[in-house]
């Protein structure tokens, strides 16, 4: 069976055939135990983005998982697939065999996160860790990495600082693919239907709300007072001057930064990036950072160190 750029079944065990011939034959296998409620078990191996491997070897990974899930003498078929961005494979098994007794599946979770673990050292692919019910105390204080919470995250932050308004908001991530659960809490189902909760991300609903809030305040501020703190947060020091006339303006500009920062709008900055970019716990800071927040928080630790001295 084979459908040009979009699957194609590479391995076949002790079966053959079109798919009613396979599902035929399948169920002739599977009354040889009526105790068995889910005679069918079905395994997929995704690969991280950007790897990839030859059929072959593809067939060597079925052959094995096939024989460490004890099937290998059973009925199953192997299929490649092709139009989706990270190259991966289905495996489709009886778990019926000849002899009547059916594959035991205790444990196949663990059993199969140690088995990737393998294929993975075996083949030279990205390792990655084993489901955290799995791993020890030290391995599950390993910050993960998990690309579809990563984007969301980015999408929803994103999308945070063009909004004032939930409706806006909602709107907004539903044109970026996502479908929008909002009742005690919030969250996310991605275009390959997957479910993820806003605080999962580090984004819970009362956040969210919070952060409008906020917005929605920074945008009634005068026009006058913004542009004011923009020119102080930004000012750098003019050229030709001497050291003397540089010391006065800087302390000048030190004065007008210190008064700054008692106002309110100020404050409603301060609080409005401390929640939108302070990481939370276990997570790596965002790089990508207004470059007039940075220079406010380096005066920050510049005028701390000064205190200190």
């Amino acid at each position: 069976m084979q459908h040009k750029d979009r699957a194609e079944v590479i391995h076949y065990n002790n079966c053959f055939g079109t798919v009613s011939e396979l599902a035929s034959q399948f169920n002739e296998v599977r009354k040889l135990s009526s105790r068995v409620e889910k005679p069918v078990m079905h395994i997929s191996l995704r690969f991280a983005p950007g790897e990839s491997l030859s059929k072959d070897q593809l067939v060597e990974i079925a052959q094995a998982c096939a024989a460490e899930f004890k099937f290998d003498q059973n009925q199953y078929v192997c299929a490649l697939h092709k139009d989706t961005r990270e190259q991966h494979i289905h495996i489709v098994a009886n778990r019926v065999g000849y002899d009547g007794k059916a594959v035991n599946l205790t444990n196949n979770y663990r059993r199969m996160a140690n088995f990737c673990r393998q294929m993975e050292k075996k083949y030279n692919l990205k390792e990655v860790l084993s489901p955290r019910k799995f791993l020890s105390k030290e391995q599950r204080l390993i910050p993960r990495h998990d690309s579809r919470k990563e984007r969301l995250k980015k999408d929803v932050r994103e999308t945070l600082l063009q909004v004032t308004t939930y409706q806006a908001f909602e709107q907004k991530m539903k044109a970026l693919g996502y479908k929008v659960l909002k009742g005690r809490g919030i969250s996310f189902i991605d275009d390959k239907k997957v479910k993820i909760k806003g605080s999962e991300v580090g984004f819970s609903l009362s956040k969210i709300e919070r952060i409008l809030e906020l917005r929605q305040k920074v945008e009634m501020v005068p026009k006058e007072e913004k542009m004011r703190a923009k020119m102080i947060q930004e000012y750098q020091p003019r050229p030709g001057l001497t050291a003397y006339q540089k010391l006065i303006e800087q302390t000048y500009m030190s004065a007008q930064f210190e008064q700054l920062q008692q106002s309110a709008f100020f404050k409603l900055q301060d609080e409005l990036f401390k929640i939108l970019f302070e990481p939370q716990q276990g997570e790596q800071q965002s790089q990508s950072l207004d470059p007039h927040w940075l220079m406010e928080l380096k005066r920050k630790k510049k005028k701390q160190q000064r205190h200190r001295l």
